[in-house]
């Protein structure tokens, strides 16, 4: 890999073409796959923007999704190529984007020292015969792609009842990328989804090929280790490799928030990295027996990488994770959305992020799916999502459905943000005769879900300037609370620069080690759940907490002997390190189950 970092899928449209603008550097993103929709459309905007033939894929015709999110892969895969080898026939003459190449890789890649030391050489045979050889040593940036295993809508037709399961949305998005051109790897998140893991088994680009090696990847974004290798001896008994475990933090990360029984990031990489190589080999002997069972023998034993992603601030952080856990990549997301060469965030949300604090990044219900979001103060899908409470009309029109698995009132499952469902909602709450407080409290939670399917599309929309003239330009986004440490829009150069210590966009701000942050949401997320189990108690919720809290104390101690360890470095952990892990415990002392 040219570079030590990835950036993660963000959003569904925010990094849907984030490939196109970062691969030929080297550089490897993740697409979402999740809206065919706006694939199709973001498909058209681009083949028309470079004058190629765009033919489209109707709604209606026969497996329009998988096509969909085939031929924009297809065409992402080729376009890319096509730049890349345009780039490498560039002349090396400074500023052109070949140097930008070379110059954008990290300081101890071999690649840019043998860069450095060409630039050196007298024009001449031995100068050419050195740039043919970079020419030849350049990669392209991986085109990933990611898929939520969970959010796997089963299609309803009128006549015809259910439809077949590899018609359900996880495994169509599947077959799209399993067709696909591309050599690259799928990001499977959000949980462990067996229809969709067993149905990996029907592409023969998930299994052993040229070079004994597939064409396609498995990468599972996970949050602990035992989940992480259950999930992997599942696929390995089928002759399925995982490739990559993308570990990301609960709480401090983008997106969705899926916060472990109390498991610190710090304890779970240790645990990574005692256990990598016995898990390695484990799942190697249960990988060569599932090959086996498929006719497919003397495989040699595979690569299997650990990288980590959400809440990383600084190059000293990153370094510190990549040497001390033996990682082989970290991903930076949220920084990105203040890089427009790199992502899609419209004018409006832009300026509002590079402005916002701490207090303007918030975790919510906002989700329809039922897991914790985390959310931005001035987003403007928050204001019409305001506006239409005022306006006696709460919810939202629901056009794309990918988000429909509540039946409460309804045969056919729709979705808790769409108008429908919160009217037959507030309708049952009001023939309950609530008192008025509470009342009000579960009139919030029903009002507080948004429109996800819109909300996360619309700012790309409006950045290309496709929005159509009857759609919401209510956006939704959702950074990690790292971003509060960025106030600023940056160029790539200057967000890759930061991360690998070349200069320091956070050089006059205070913010807390990434560690430190991610305890305190922890902790603030405790006293929460407290809250919550006072006004509805159950015996069994009161032990999860109280495991919870014991897993945090644990993940403390782990943190003060971290300290000790790196005393001679206080570039790595400084006073100010300890104190702030000293006041979190505090804190959680007080806080009574």
């Amino acid at each position: 890999m040219a570079h030590k970092f990835h950036i993660p899928v963000l959003g569904l449209g925010f990094s849907i073409d984030t490939p196109l603008k970062v691969a030929k550097y080297g550089i490897s993103s993740v697409v979402s796959i999740v809206d065919d929709e706006l694939i199709e459309r973001m498909r058209a905007y681009h083949t028309q923007k470079r004058n190629m033939i765009y033919i489209p894929i109707p709604k209606n015709s026969h497996d329009s999704r998988a096509r969909r999110i085939n031929c924009y892969l297809n065409f992402l895969d080729l376009t890319i190529k096509d730049d890349f080898e345009q780039l490498k026939q560039l002349p090396f003459e400074a500023g052109n984007d070949l140097c930008r190449y070379f110059e954008l890789l990290p300081d101890d890649s071999q690649l840019k020292q043998g860069y450095e030391l060409m630039l050196e050489y007298p024009d001449g045979a031995r100068k050419e015969i050195f740039q043919r050889i970079l020419r030849e040593r350049m990669e392209l940036g991986k085109i990933d792609v990611n898929i939520m295993a969970k959010v796997d809508r089963i299609k309803y037709e009128k006549k015809n009842g259910v439809t077949v399961d590899e018609d359900s949305d996880a495994l169509a998005a599947l077959r799209g990328f399993a067709k696909s051109r591309l050599t690259s790897s799928v990001v499977l998140s959000a949980g462990m989804n067996p229809r969709l893991y067993s149905y990996l088994e029907h592409f023969e680009d998930f299994f052993p090929g040229e070079n004994n090696l597939p064409k396609k990847r498995i990468i599972l974004k996970v949050s602990d280790f035992r989940s992480a290798f259950i999930q992997a001896k599942f696929l390995a008994k089928k002759g399925l490799w995982v490739a990559e475990f993308r570990i990301e933090s609960g709480l401090n990360c983008g997106g969705h928030a899926f916060a472990t029984s109390g498991h610190l990031m710090g304890p779970i990489l240790e645990e990574f990295k005692q256990m990598k190589i016995q898990m390695k080999e484990e799942l190697f002997v249960l990988y060569t027996k599932g090959l086996q069972k498929k006719g497919i023998n003397r495989v040699p034993l595979m690569e299997q990488r650990i990288s980590v992603q959400g809440g990383i601030g600084t190059a000293a952080e990153n370094e510190f994770l990549l040497e001390h856990y033996q990682l082989d990549s970290t991903g930076w997301g949220s920084p990105f959305l203040l890089v427009p060469e790199v992502t899609n965030v419209d004018d409006d949300t832009l300026g509002e992020l590079a402005n916002a604090g701490e207090d303007s990044f918030f975790l919510s219900n906002s989700s329809p799916l039922g897991v914790l979001f985390n959310n931005f103060k001035n987003s403007s899908i928050e204001t019409e999502r305001k506006m239409r409470i005022e306006q006696g009309r709460p919810g939202s029109p629901c056009k794309k459905k990918y988000l429909c698995a509540n039946t409460e009132f309804t045969e056919t499952p729709i979705c808790t943000a769409s108008r429908a469902y919160q009217q037959l909602k507030i309708e049952h709450l009001k023939k309950e005769k609530l008192p008025v407080a509470e009342f009000e409290k579960q009139l919030l939670k029903v009002t507080e879900k948004i429109c996800l399917c819109e909300g996360l599309c619309s700012s790309v929309y409006q950045k290309v300037g496709i929005l159509k003239p009857k759609e919401s330009k209510a956006v939704a986004i959702c950074p990690g609370p790292n971003l509060a440490y960025f106030s600023g829009i940056y160029s790539m150069d200057e967000m890759i620069g930061h991360i690998y210590g070349r200069t320091n966009l956070l050089e006059k701000v205070k913010r807390p080690n990434f560690f430190i942050k991610e305890l305190e949401l922890y902790v603030n997320y405790l006293a929460t759940e407290i809250n919550l189990l006072m006004e509805e108690y159950t015996e069994k919720k009161r032990n999860q907490l109280i495991k919870f809290k014991e897993e945090i104390f644990q993940g403390i101690d782990y943190y003060k002997f971290l300290f000790e360890e790196f005393t001679r470095k206080p570039q790595r952990f400084g006073s100010r390190f300890y104190q702030t892990l000293l006041g979190a415990e505090s804190r959680l002392r007080q806080l009574s189950i």
